[in-house]
């Protein structure tokens, strides 16, 4: 029988999927666009909103299977299952699938990934807000790596992160999910984790497009009001690097509707922005239900087929996680040329494009994965995969405030350790960790994973230390842990749809720091915070003997946390986020304008206690020879940083350079910093480095009008700092000739070099 063009590997997938596309009928093509969810019908708590009521019980697969079928929704990340035995029974579910349909085209199955592949028994990563805390993102792309080949090993095409969303008001309850309130910040690290997650073959999904985390009132689900210049140089960055440098494949729609029009049925966002400037050619997924949601929640469509049409020809390909609107309302809809069959062809090429990539389409696909077509043992904890975990949570542990001599604590010291987070795994875990997002469900089952709590991290820490619980007065210290419990839609303190009235810790935990802190003749007091956003620690600000922030920082967080509580780790972690002083005045966020600062004209003080990019070392630092490589250069020219950096104290360390911007006078309201670069220096005791920034005119880019983005002459000043409250040198910068417009094609980043000195 003669080879068909789509079925050639050497032909282009675009060719093959084209070729492919002409071959199936209206019924096939619109299978591609749709997915099924195994086992989502059961009795359990929802993982994804209104998921009990919008899951279509009793789905008849022998009906639908033999026109094709888009993809597999997490097939491991829905209940708990041994990882070996999923793996053969999804490969059993492929050759059903592609023995059904009469091209023999396989499903493209799907999963999270947020915190490490979220499967029963896989390794639980720092959440994304702990990566936005260590500042290096090539680590992030080393564990994105390796989680990638964890997927891909078991047959999982697809992973749905990373989360680019910019923190706006940290109440929000996925404030944990993000990578931080800075969009360079998140551009970069999430970059990294996109390449780490490519590089393995799965298809990373960038997610929420777009302004999801800037809700009104930091609700969940909720409007959207910003200005398209706040949406321009705010939200969006973080997606156009993901796409442009690290090589995103797919991009999810978000739940929100900006200024009235929602994501899932906004042209201008999905097609006109996306693909026709940016030139993204990927899929776009729908978030969960979020198509049914144009009808049911924003009131833009009055059926299931209106909502079917408003999201396809914005450009919302593939409706996720269950067959739904694209299924028989959108058949009839094309029937009825209500849509042209155009915009559903339009779609299953792209479609059909990504699983040609991806092998699904070649003459010698095997359902079965890698790890079971080799005879792999499969470990979804493997060492490699938890070293990497271990290493990003010693990372991301930030040290908030330390009075000398506090920490490291004393080998042979008698340490108190009280809390409520003292003793509790739960303390380490994000909302999209699988024990915590679905294991809470089967309170029988093991967690699956090590997970060493801080008490036992510190016993194994510090052996020769008698480590007593309970606040004992007697102590010659009291390590207190207080925090978060994860859980989805208020069934936790922090994730998706656990939204926070204000930023005082929860649980009533505020009353026991009182306790402990007030007591005038008792030891000194170290707080330990296991968080999915920062809380207000004004009213104990000075009053600790040190203040030691983690967020959610996985299997390894115990282990790290003691690590650095003993001396062993030297914390390196930056905040991605600033910590306030009171519980309802909430920073404005440091990339706010003069005017959103403290002033005059309000009483109220948005000054955080601790700004973002703050975090102290058991080490010193000095920075000296700050220079410009030039004082002036054109709106389209550069300048190169450099500062030396020397490690002043007895201990190795690592310093985070930060580069700042600041635009004195600009035609349009500037935050007074802005981040643009920054650069991880590790030093031994008595070594120096020099940081090298190459800056570049189109760093200094903002919008003026809705989709014109400009450089303009002036002065600038080139900021270097130890935080975004703590600039050590300005450097002023003109920049000379004409007004310059910018486009999608500008330059992103500022690359940075360390150099031994």
């Amino acid at each position: 029988m003669e080879q068909q063009t789509w079925q050639d590997p050497s032909r282009p997938a675009a060719e093959r999927a084209a070729d492919l596309l002409g071959r199936l009928t209206l019924e096939e093509k619109l299978a591609q666009l749709s997915s099924i969810w195994p086992g989502s019908d059961g009795d359990g708590e929802d993982v994804a909103p209104l998921q009990g009521l919008l899951t279509e019980p009793d789905m008849d697969l022998d009906a639908l299977l033999p026109h094709g079928l888009g993809q597999l929704t997490r097939p491991f990340g829905t209940a708990p299952v041994d990882p070996a035995e999923r793996a053969r029974s999804l490969a059993a579910e492929q050759r059903r699938i592609a023995g059904a349909n009469r091209h023999g085209i396989p499903a493209l199955a799907h999963e999270e990934c947020l915190t490490g592949f979220t499967a029963w028994q896989a390794t639980v990563l720092p959440t994304p807000l702990a990566w936005g805390a260590t500042f290096d993102p090539d680590l992030v792309e080393e564990a994105a790596g390796l989680i990638g080949a964890s997927l891909r090993d078991v047959g999982i095409h697809q992973g749905l992160s990373p989360v680019l969303d910019v923190v706006r008001d940290p109440r929000w309850g996925r404030t944990e999910e993000t990578i931080g309130e800075d969009p360079y910040l998140v551009a970069t690290i999430a970059t990294g984790y996109v390449r780490g997650l490519e590089s393995a073959g799965v298809v990373a999904t960038l997610k929420h497009f777009a302004g999801y985390a800037s809700s009104r009132g930091a609700r969940n689900h909720a409007p959207v009001g910003m200005g398209p210049r706040e949406l321009a140089d705010v939200v969006l960055p973080p997606f156009e690097m993901g796409l442009r440098e690290g090589g995103a494949r797919s991009v999810m729609a978000s739940y929100v509707d900006l200024d009235g029009v929602p994501s899932h049925g906004d042209s201008w966002l999905l097609t006109q922005l996306l693909r026709e400037e940016w030139g993204f050619t990927g899929t776009v997924v729908s978030d969960y239900f979020g198509v049914t949601f144009l009808e049911t929640s924003h009131g833009v469509a009055g059926s299931p087929a209106e909502a079917a049409v408003r999201a396809l020809s914005a450009g919302v390909d593939v409706e996720l996680p269950a067959v739904r609107a694209y299924g028989i309302p959108l058949l009839k809809a094309v029937r009825s040329g209500e849509v042209p069959e155009s915009l559903v062809d339009r779609s299953v090429l792209r479609v059909l494009t990504q699983k040609a990539e991806l092998g699904l389409l070649d003459p010698d696909w095997t359902p079965e994965p890698p790890a079971v077509r080799e005879g792999r043992t499969i470990d979804l904890d493997p060492p490699v995969l938890r070293d990497a975990a271990r290493r990003l949570a010693e990372e991301s542990v930030v040290l908030l405030e330390h009075r000398a001599g506090a920490l490291p604590l004393a080998p042979g010291a008698k340490i108190a350790v009280t809390g409520p987070f003292a003793d509790e795994a739960a303390a380490m875990l994000g909302c999209y960790s699988f024990p915590r997002h679905v294991g809470l469900e089967y309170p029988e089952l093991p967690l699956g994973v090590a997970l060493p709590t801080l008490l036992e991290s510190l016993r194994a820490e510090l052996p020769d230390a008698e480590i007593v619980t309970g606040a004992d007065r007697d102590a010659d210290v009291i390590v207190v842990a207080v925090g978060d419990r994860s859980g989805l839609f208020g069934r936790g303190t922090s994730g998706e749809g656990c939204d926070a009235p204000d930023l005082e810790l929860p649980e009533g935990q505020g009353a026991l720091l009182d306790e402990l802190l007030g007591a005038a003749d008792g030891p000194p007091v170290v707080l330990v915070l296991f968080t999915g956003r920062p809380y207000a620690l004004g009213r104990w600000a000075g009053r600790a003997a040190a203040i030691v922030q983690a967020f959610f920082p996985g299997e390894e967080g115990g282990p790290a946390v003691a690590g650095v509580l003993s001396g062993r780790v030297n914390p390196s972690g930056r905040l991605p986020v600033g910590v306030p002083v009171h519980p309802g005045g909430q920073p404005a966020g440091y990339l706010a304008p003069p005017l959103g600062r403290a002033g005059d004209q309000s009483s109220l003080d948005p000054t955080p206690l601790y700004p973002f990019g703050h975090g102290l070392s058991y080490t010193s630092f000095e920075w000296t020879g700050a220079r410009l490589s030039t004082t002036a250069t054109g709106t389209d020219g550069t300048a190169d940083v450099e500062v030396t950096v020397t490690n002043t104290g007895d201990r190795a360390g690592t310093e985070v350079v930060q580069l700042y911007l600041h635009d004195p006078v600009a035609a349009v309201v500037r935050p007074v910093n802005r981040l643009i670069g920054y650069a991880r220096v590790e030093l031994a005791p008595g070594a120096a480095a020099r940081v090298r920034f190459a800056f570049h005119a189109d760093l200094a880019a903002y919008t003026v009008a809705p989709g014109r983005r400009v450089t303009d002459p002036g002065a600038l000043e080139l900021r270097l700092g130890a935080s975004s409250g703590d600039i050590r040198h300005a450097l002023p910068l003109t920049l000379t000739g004409p007004e310059r417009t910018v486009g999608h094609d500008r330059r992103l980043r500022c690359p940075a070099q360390v150099i031994p000195v």
